[in-house]
């Protein structure tokens, strides 16, 4: 089970650090897996009956089955072995963090001079989503330390060990899952210019340079300190990319400046008039034959009414309130409200490269059936994990 990153911009760990990292993984591997399993048991052999009994139908909503498995004794254990092995990752993070930012601020100061840049913007209202929720139950938000390296660096190390190793050894397996699917499957499309929106600290831009070697990436965010640290981690691997301080609901960019506008994991923590402007302005930058690509939860609209409601918990319990919100949109409708044509849509599903390797991903390439959601393993950080995408040309 990984979860040390391997990029020269990491936390220097200590041996009880390390292991601390393993035992927090690993307690949230076995809430994720064996404890899921035992809850989707529970479901199936009581509360889906008892609501059954009680309504004179099975559940059909993730709302509906969230009432009928409140109360029950396997939800009551996972939800609160997860919400507290949530905090032991922020936990852990933050000590090893606390213990080496002077020696990360050192470290980012020596790579100042190479390719790529980082730009603040002083003046940019920051939105209540970014710092005045604790997203994932994550002390100090986005906005933590303010305009050092603490936010980043803690973001970094903690999605390490939150992840458990499925989103790769430096994080970026969303990106790279998504960029060999777009480059499989249009081989004649070449961004030369492409913006990531909500890039936290770039984990998921890179691969588009590294996909695109040739193209201008820009990587946006309303907080600071992640773009700080992120523009730093990119450098020191060797990636040119230029962050900038901005929110996606109001790009600072001239019309048709793109070829590719992408985000991941980041629709959900938008509210959703947030949401809608975001949608808006990523049209208005594309260029004429432009992608707009987003990875994200898959929506409750595609979903049963369990497994709906197992990805929605975390807007319940995770201190994440727009995460629900956005899965009971459609987002073809999301798309076309922003101005795509209908036809211009696509979605799919493509599994982990980093769990499955390349050759899976050419297969979900070649799969016609590839844009179903598969809701037993999609978007759910386990055993299994295949990636959900959507979009629409301009």
């Amino acid at each position: 089970m990984g979860v040390e990153l391997q990029h020269p911009m990491k936390p220097e760990l200590r041996p009880e650090e390390a292991a601390r990292g393993r035992f927090v993984s690993g307690i949230r591997s076995f809430i994720l897996n064996d404890l899921a399993g035992d809850l989707r048991k529970a479901y199936d052999k009581r509360a889906a009956p008892a609501f059954a009994r009680e309504t004179g139908r099975a559940p059909e909503t993730s709302n509906e089955a969230h009432q009928a498995m409140r109360g029950d004794t396997a939800f009551n254990i996972y939800s609160s072995m997860r919400v507290h092995a949530q905090k032991m990752v922020w936990n852990a993070a933050g000590a090893v963090v606390d213990r080496d930012i002077e020696r990360l601020a050192a470290e980012a100061a020596k790579v100042d001079g190479e390719s790529g840049s980082v730009s603040l913007n002083p003046g940019l209202v920051i939105p209540r989503n970014v710092d005045g929720i604790e997203v994932h139950l994550m002390p100090g938000s986005y906005t933590r330390g303010g305009e050092s390296l603490e936010a980043g660096a803690v973001y970094d190390q903690g999605l390490a060990v939150f992840s458990m190793g499925l989103m790769g050894a430096n994080l970026d397996d969303i990106g790279l899952s998504m960029a060999a699917y777009i480059s499989g499957k249009y081989p004649d499309f070449k961004p030369e210019r492409i913006l990531d929106t909500g890039c936290t600290i770039g984990h998921n831009t890179l691969p588009w340079k590294q996909t695109y070697p040739d193209a201008h990436v820009e990587a946006i965010d309303a907080a600071a300190g992640g773009l700080l640290y992120g523009s730093a981690r990119a450098k020191m691997q060797g990636q040119e990319v230029h962050f900038k301080q901005m929110s996606a609901e109001a790009l600072d960019y001239e019309d048709e400046s793109f070829d590719l506008v992408f985000s991941s994991m980041f629709l959900h923590e938008l509210s959703k008039k947030a949401r809608a402007a975001a949608f808006k302005e990523a049209y208005r930058v594309l260029k004429p034959g432009g992608l707009l690509l987003h990875m994200e939860l898959p929506p409750n609209g595609q979903m049963n009414a369990f497994d709906g409601f197992y990805l929605d918990w975390d807007s319940w319990y995770n201190s994440e309130p727009f995460y629900k919100g956005f899965r009971d949109e459609d987002p073809k409708q999301l798309c076309e409200n922003g101005g795509f044509s209908a036809d211009d849509y696509f979605q799919f599903v493509v599994p982990s490269i980093g769990v499955y390797g390349p050759d899976a991903v050419t297969d979900a390439i070649a799969d016609e059936e590839a844009n179903a959601v598969d809701s037993q393993t999609t978007g759910r950080l386990a055993e299994g994990i295949m990636w959900f995408g959507f979009g629409a040309w301009k």
